[in-house]
């Protein structure tokens, strides 16, 4: 037989795959139909696990078993996203529990950041909420949430991720084990200085001080200088505040310039991070579930069963609703050895039909599911212009 009528016969299989397929789904609508009218779940693990058993079965050898086992597995994913469609249509969705709002309210609020005055997070803050309003700072990012939850705060503002170090993972913890959720996020251009004493030279310094990632973020320059020491801080605005504090010429921080400049020290070498379009996001956290109306952000995170696959069939509740995927990171479950929690970031607002589908997927098949909070991105473009237009306002 010559490929041409290989391709033939191939054809005619594919046809009456899409005829059966098509008469498939409109079955799982009849399914549907009955599940509206009993209140019966669209997902019943048990029910797949068998069917997936006995395809397997049908099969003749190993490979081929295997092979229907995935084919089914995709074929009944795709019917209960489906199912969910028409479920949504009658008004069967879950309820995500957020509120909609014209605008955060900005005025008369009390905004906690971590670290002390000059930290990078109190830059954040002022940029989303003008210097007027009433900030003040606490030890850790617990604290900080902490102080939302407990209502002592309005708002709390928390680094979640840098251009060049990654992922703030501990923050991504303190969402889940605290009911915050993100109503914001801010990005900040980071410029990190070597600052010392007033009396201090670059040939005087023998350890510097500053946050981790600071570190990281300036290892290029800082492992140039291998008698230097490297001591890591909570903060680094706190390394800044704790030169001034010992008074030696040989400690430098690792900081802002701002945080130069509030706390008298002196600029020993400007600009040392290596990624010189290195940036910070910055999340706000409020306590109420809300969400503005222009938001264009979903964060969601979820556990899932330690099985083969159960991931990819998880993203393809965002890939049937055409709901872009911009970020996804793991984080390790306390107590469950090699089991993880994801957190996902997702265009689009909770308001939107193929979000709210995707979601009620997502809420239906994974476990401890939690939306973090819906807001609005703020792209690489506007913070570049952000910064060009600070760097225009100095002149």
């Amino acid at each position: 037989m010559d490929l041409q009528e290989i391709r033939k016969q191939l054809d005619g299989i594919d046809a009456q795959i899409v005829k059966l397929t098509e008469e498939r789904m409109q079955l799982s609508a009849e399914v549907a139909a009955f599940k509206i009218e009993t209140g019966k779940p669209v997902y019943d693990r048990e029910r797949e696990k068998q069917k997936l058993q006995a395809v397997g079965e049908l099969a003749h050898g190993a490979f081929n078993r295997q092979a229907m086992q995935e084919l089914f597995t995709q074929i009944m994913t795709i019917s209960r996203r489906y199912q969910y469609q028409i479920l949504a249509e009658h008004n069967q969705e879950v309820d995500m529990g957020f509120q909609e709002v014209a605008k955060l309210a900005k005025t008369n609020v009390r905004v906690v950041y971590q670290g002390v005055e000059g930290a990078y997070s109190q830059a954040a803050a002022i940029q989303c909420f003008g210097e007027d309003t009433p900030m003040y700072h606490v030890k850790t990012w617990e604290d900080a949430m902490r102080e939302v939850e407990e209502e002592r705060a309005d708002y709390a503002v928390l680094p979640i991720e840098n251009s060049s170090a990654g992922a703030v993972t501990d923050n991504y913890d303190l969402l889940v084990k605290y009911h915050n959720y993100i109503v914001a996020e801010i990005c900040i251009p980071i410029r990190h200085a070597l600052l010392g004493t007033m009396q201090a030279e670059l040939a005087d310094v023998r350890t510097v001080f500053s946050h981790p990632q600071a570190l990281m973020q300036s290892s290029v320059f800082l492992n140039a200088h291998r008698d230097w020491k490297q001591i890591s801080v909570e903060n680094t605005a706190v390394a800044a505040k704790k030169v001034l504090e010992d008074g030696d010429v040989t400690q430098a921080a690792v900081a802002s310039e701002i945080a130069g400049k509030l706390y008298g020290l002196k600029v020993l070498e400007s600009a040392i991070q290596y990624n010189k379009s290195n940036t910070t996001r910055f999340i706000v956290v409020a306590k109420s579930p809300i969400y503005e109306r222009e938001a264009n952000k979903v964060s969601v995170c979820f556990e899932l069963p330690h099985v083969s696959g159960s991931l990819y069939n998880m993203l393809g509740n965002f890939i049937f609703n055409r709901v872009n995927m911009m970020k996804i990171e793991s984080r390790p479950i306390a107590g469950k050895n090699w089991e993880y929690r994801f957190f996902v970031d997702i265009e689009g607002n909770l308001g939107q039909a193929g979000v709210r589908n995707a979601l009620k997927g997502i809420f239906s098949e994974a476990a401890n599911v939690k939306i973090l909070g819906c807001y609005k991105s703020e792209n690489r473009a506007e913070t570049e212009e952000k910064e060009m237009q600070e760097r225009k306002n100095k002149g």
